[in-house]
């Protein structure tokens, strides 16, 4: 999030606007000047004319690209330069440009859905946080004395600050930490793996991580590029700590001669419908254009499985809000009855 990186759309504008230049028999140099002039991204834009540069001096687009502070994800330079030996360029560059725009759908489903949940969890603490505030503002305007509506101590202007401190700072410290761990590979290995024994959200993840990996074996197979490789950058591709850590082991068991159904079946990762599919693909040698063809259901599962979260996330707010409702009433009919019995021990 904070880093140098190239954001995913304009990489995707950037890669489509490329590819048709190209495609169109614009010289090389000259389409990377075009295409910097075309993006609004200042990051891009530079990229792209350091590339332009750096061609005129003699070097290929892929070392250009790695010459670019981490600008480009490595499945973009893997691909650039696998393409650039097989004389596929233009091609590649609309893969990765249907790629892009692919995920940055995913993402934007994924975080639009996530809204809705956010939105009621902040309202039920802003909506407590001025109860507490209100109601001692009316004691305090009656002379009587502050209502700890809560039973804890949280009374008026002083009550509101605390409660809002102590609910929304948790949040935020958790935010916070999870976007510091998320910028290390130990880190976002260690919060993925976690994240994926959750029943719901786990079962979200796996299936945006089965669907980009299945979009990036294609890709990456399409350009001819060893298996090893393709299968590195295929799982790096999924953006998903767990499944970048399998890589070692899986190509490692690729490369000692095993079937890449076991290999990918060893690891733990892939749903069996998944490793059946390959399983079917394998033997009929056509893995990649089978996971192309079923790439759409992946996506679409991977919405479901969004849907299910959201409908949880969404429970789960109205259940926490229902306690503190029922807290409330609670609260304030044993703060009553308190008061009776007082009343009726001075008669």
């Amino acid at each position: 999030m904070f880093g140098p990186r190239i954001r995913m759309k304009s990489l995707s504008q950037t890669c489509r606007s490329l590819s048709t230049l190209l495609h169109s028999g614009v010289e090389i140099k000259k389409a990377f000047a075009v295409a910097a002039d075309k993006t609004t991204d200042p990051r891009c834009r530079r990229a792209m004319q350091n590339i332009g540069e750096g061609i005129s001096r003699g070097d290929d687009v892929s070392t250009a690209m790695r010459q670019q502070e981490d600008a480009f994800p490595d499945l973009v330079i893997d691909m650039v330069h696998v393409a650039e030996q097989t004389g596929m360029l233009p091609e590649i560059l609309a893969h990765l440009a249907d790629h892009y725009e692919n995920s940055l759908r995913l993402r934007i489903t994924f975080l639009t859905s996530l809204v809705w949940p956010a939105f009621q969890l902040l309202s039920a603490i802003f909506v407590i946080a001025l109860t507490i505030l209100v109601i001692g503002w009316i004691r305090v305007s009656r002379g009587g004395d502050d209502f700890d509506i809560l039973g804890l101590g949280l009374t008026g202007a002083k009550g509101a600050t605390t409660w809002l401190f102590c609910t929304l700072g948790p949040l935020a410290g958790l935010l916070v930490g999870y976007l510091i761990l998320a910028k290390t590979f130990s880190g976002k290995r260690f919060l993925d793996s976690m994240l994926m024994q959750i029943p719901v959200v786990g079962g979200c993840m796996r299936s945006f991580a089965i669907a980009r990996f299945s979009w990036a074996f294609y890709l990456t197979q399409q350009t001819g590029m060893p298996i090893g490789r393709s299968l590195d950058a295929s799982l790096r591709a999924t953006a998903n700590g767990a499944f970048i850590a399998a890589s070692p082991q899986i190509c490692c068991l690729v490369r000692s001669g095993e079937h890449l159904t076991d290999a990918l079946d060893a690891v733990g990762l892939f749903p069996n419908d998944f490793i059946q599919m390959v399983d079917v693909g394998e033997t009929s040698g056509t893995v990649p254009e089978a996971l192309h063809r079923l790439s759409p259901q992946f996506e679409e599962q991977a919405r479901r499985s969004l849907v299910a979260l959201t409908a949880a996330l969404g429970w789960g707010v109205w259940a926490l809000v229902a306690v503190f409702i029922i807290f409330l009433v609670f609260s304030i009919f044993l703060q009553y009855i308190g008061m009776i019995s007082e009343l009726s021990q001075g008669i």
